[in-house]
């Protein structure tokens, strides 16, 4: 017997918001007993900025989570607490003040120092975060499926124009921007859950021509999302995201060069001996949107540098109601850990009936059913071609940028020296630069060899007559990202069923020569990309690698980046 089809209000996810609340996220809590946390998170920028926030938040009482009534006020109080864990761990010169410990409790520490977030936070927000099911970290439900409200009630919500956040850290348009892109894609992205449960329905059904118009809806839809996305260049900053923004959303997972080489502990007050934990920060990941989008169309995800296996010749008898493999352990995976449990219920649902992709594999014939099917996958793949492009600009050009200031090199001396500012004085790079306590390389340029653990170990001292090794920038989830981000590109393209557009898919953008060549005029060969008619085949994508880097064409132009780095977030 066939498993039934979720129900999306099964699962916290409404038919007209998607994983977005289908009330509007609350202002504040309705307690007047959890007045001095509103109080705190109203007044965050000034707190951080006057290193006031940790001595506030230390005398601060532990307040019970049983007047929290609805679970409107369980997110509130999440995101709230979530808001305040992350500035005290990251809003001073170091992450968390270091104490000074006794003789006899630093034997039973690596480094002679706490990384600690007192009770007053720990206690509560452990209380939520078992509530709602998440980790003791400020995810993406935090920042911003539950971080904003509309200016007019009776416009819609996934116009960016008509979005507003609730909380930042840093009260800067930037940051409010930051997080609300990723809102109205999710809210523009909602219609195509009920959409594409109706394809697996009508798939059961045999009923190709409903599979047909649902995938060409939701092709059109992943197109609109993409120029979502793009608007992130109109009111976001490299420079202000890099340096003021990114530092708070870090988690404390792959930490130690950032001051967390154990993590953190939430203190529970009891007195006991606690242990450090580890969390990845916000990344986009952990939006369920983008996982929905995968798994409904049969995209598998590998653990990053794992190669697909051999093609095995298609069977078109197969039938088309048969499960996709199920995937090994990695980074997409582990990210629904962080999501609320209903949503990432919902999505381990949706992969067990998932049925579009066997259902198209098995008519090959239907050129409409392959055709949407193939162009649902190219509009993902240029989605997070865009994302690639976007992770660029804002953090490996904000990273070159201040990894050649503290070595004191001329900004020239790079190839990406054309999006450079010609100075060497970071507090003159833009009119946004940060304040002189904010900036903190050891942060943003979290610089961690590519095979550093899972569970990272405090980094021996450096050894400056040795060649540096190559290293991984760092994302806000912890992880290395380019390869990330570029494997998760390719794999979208894996499902297509039609040969030329699996070899557009596949192929990428091609190399620079070909390239260069098809700039130039001269004639390409088959191996280079020919269509049928002898003309050459364009291809998806503007990342070329060379000479193992990256090329990157783009909306600022063209410069080159280590295979190795990347990281606004996760896509």
């Amino acid at each position: 017997m066939l498993l039934s089809i979720p129900q999306p209000n099964d699962y916290d996810v409404s038919l007209h918001h998607g994983f977005l609340p289908s009330e509007i996220p609350l202002e504040k809590l309705p307690s007047s007993y959890y007045i001095k946390w509103e109080a705190i998170v109203k007044n965050l920028q000034g707190l951080i900025l006057s290193r006031r926030l940790r001595g506030v938040v230390e005398a601060l009482p532990i307040l019970s989570t049983d007047y929290l009534q609805s679970e409107p006020e369980w997110r509130r109080a999440y995101s709230v607490l979530g808001f305040i864990a992350h500035a005290y761990i990251w809003g001073g010169d170091s992450p968390v003040e270091v104490r000074s410990l006794s003789t006899q409790d630093m034997y039973d520490t690596a480094n002679g120092c706490v990384q600690r977030v007192p009770p007053s936070i720990s206690v509560p927000f452990l209380a939520t975060c078992h509530h709602l099911e998440l980790p003791p970290v400020a995810t993406y439900a935090g920042v911003c499926l539950w971080n904003w409200k509309p200016l007019f009630d009776d416009e819609p919500i996934d116009n960016l124009e008509n979005l507003t956040t609730l909380q930042t850290f840093t009260g800067s348009i930037d940051e409010s921007w930051f997080y609300l892109v990723s809102v109205a894609i999710e809210a523009r992205g909602a219609p195509i859950i009920p959409l594409m449960l109706s394809a697996i329905a009508a798939a059961r059904r045999n009923d190709a021509l409903t599979v047909t118009e649902c995938l060409r809806s939701f092709a059109e839809r992943l197109d609109e999302l993409g120029s979502l996305l793009e608007r992130m260049y109109d009111s976001c900053d490299p420079h202000v995201f890099y340096h003021r923004i990114r530092p708070f959303l870090a988690g404390s997972k792959n930490m130690a060069d950032a001051g967390l080489p154990n993590g953190v502990i939430f203190d529970n007050g009891t007195g006991e001996s606690q242990q450090y934990v580890q969390f990845s920060g916000g990344s986009n990941a952990q939006s369920s949107i983008i996982q929905f989008f995968d798994l409904v169309l049969g995209i598998e995800h590998r653990p990053t540098g794992t190669q697909p296996p051999p093609q095995e010749p298609k069977d078109s008898s197969e039938h088309e109601s048969s499960a996709p493999p199920a995937p090994s352990h990695n980074f997409i995976l582990d990210m629904r850990r962080y999501m609320p449990g209903p949503h990432a219920r919902f999505l381990a649902h949706v992969a067990a009936v998932a049925n579009i992709r066997p259902f198209v594999e098995a008519r090959p014939a239907n050129r409409a059913l392959t055709t949407a099917f193939d162009a649902c996958l190219a509009m993902l793949r240029a989605f997070r071609d865009k994302h690639i492009q976007m992770v660029s600009r804002y953090i490996i050009v904000k990273s070159r940028e201040s990894r050649s200031l503290s070595r004191g090199a001329p900004p020239s001396s790079s190839p990406s020296s054309s999006l450079r500012h010609p100075t060497t004085n970071p507090s003159k790079l833009s009119p946004h630069a940060p304040l002189p306590h904010r900036h903190r390389p050891s942060i943003t340029d979290s610089a961690i060899p590519t095979d550093a653990p899972e569970d990272p170990v405090p980094a021996p001292p450096v050894q400056h007559a040795s060649p540096p090794r190559r290293r991984n920038l760092r994302g806000t989830g912890g992880t290395a990202l380019i390869p990330f981000l570029k494997q998760a590109r390719d794999e979208t393209g894996e499902p297509a069923i039609d040969a030329w557009a699996r070899r557009l898919l596949h192929n990428g953008p091609g190399t620079a020569a070909s390239q260069r060549s098809l700039w130039n005029g001269e004639a390409l060969g088959a191996a280079e990309g020919r269509g049928a008619g002898g003309f050459p085949v364009a291809k998806l994508g503007s990342v070329t690698e060379r000479g193992g880097e990256m090329e990157i064409v783009g909306l600022a132009g063209t410069w080159s980046v280590d295979d190795s780095e990347g990281g606004i977030c996760h896509w």
